[in-house]
């Protein structure tokens, strides 16, 4: 790989990607604010999506914690911690992979329902044909680095981890994961191509938590049957009081 290869993968890609997502999610939100949306295909099949989607999202939440705490929290600090890295790795491997299957088990059983399901299969959009592979194979790539880290003593967290913190100060060091294994390379170059296609696609809904229904007040519902039936009340009960005292009607 030259080194103008390496440059721009690591050093001009990134940025690059960052734009992408933060002018695209604007755009959308500018010209598409409804269109944050899964598209819900509950209607057509809901036992494979009640088991696929929430293994895939839960999932998908400990790989997300899992990289902010191996990519942003340094070695040193988790040294000051007392956390000895045969222990930090331990962890790391045995959380961090099964968090990766859960959530590949959980893609796998989406896609096949999307397959599976013609109704579904016909609302799946071009967006979507584009990003399910690349969303497939990042967590593959990553899950198969994770694998690797047993037999492959490489610390991500002197290589990766620095290059990635190192974008922070708008000064990447490219040489940090130019040295890389391959498979850790392929994982973050798809990562950011995967990143890049995010605003133009069905995962934009993942920035759509309803905050709003915190302090929404509340909603009045009233029953027609009941309004309806309110004057018949009334009169029945002014008929029973002239009958107690005697009025004449």
């Amino acid at each position: 790989m030259t080194t103008h290869v390496r440059i721009t993968l690591w050093g001009v890609l990134p940025y690059l990607s960052l734009t992408l997502l933060v002018a695209g999610t604007l755009w959308r939100y500018r010209y598409d604010r409804f269109g944050f949306t899964t598209r819900s295909s509950q209607l057509h099949e809901s036992r494979l999506l009640r088991i696929g989607g929430p293994l895939f999202h839960y999932a998908l939440l400990f790989v997300a914690g899992g990289h902010v705490m191996g990519l942003l929290v340094p070695e040193s600090l988790t040294e000051r911690l007392r956390v000895s890295e045969t222990t930090y790795h331990a962890l790391a491997l045995a959380m961090g992979g099964a968090a990766g299957v859960a959530a590949v088990c959980g893609l796998t059983v989406l896609l096949w329902r999307r397959l599976r399901v013609p109704a579904v299969r016909q609302a799946t959009s071009r967006s979507d044909r584009l990003v399910h592979p690349v969303l497939t194979t990042v967590l593959l790539a990553g899950l198969a680095a994770t694998a690797s880290s047993v037999a492959n003593p490489y610390d991500y967290r002197l290589g990766v981890s620095v290059w990635f913190r190192s974008l922070f100060t708008l000064d990447p060091d490219v040489a940090a994961m130019a040295h890389a294994p391959l498979v850790y390379q392929v994982h973050a170059a798809l990562a950011m191509v995967l990143f890049a296609l995010w605003p133009f696609s069905r995962l934009i809904h993942a920035f759509t938590a309803p905050v709003g229904y915190l302090v929404r007040p509340y909603v009045v519902y009233r029953s027609r049957a009941r309004a309806a039936s309110t004057p018949r009340r009334a009169a029945s009960r002014a008929v029973a009081q002239r009958r107690r005292t005697g009025t004449p009607r």
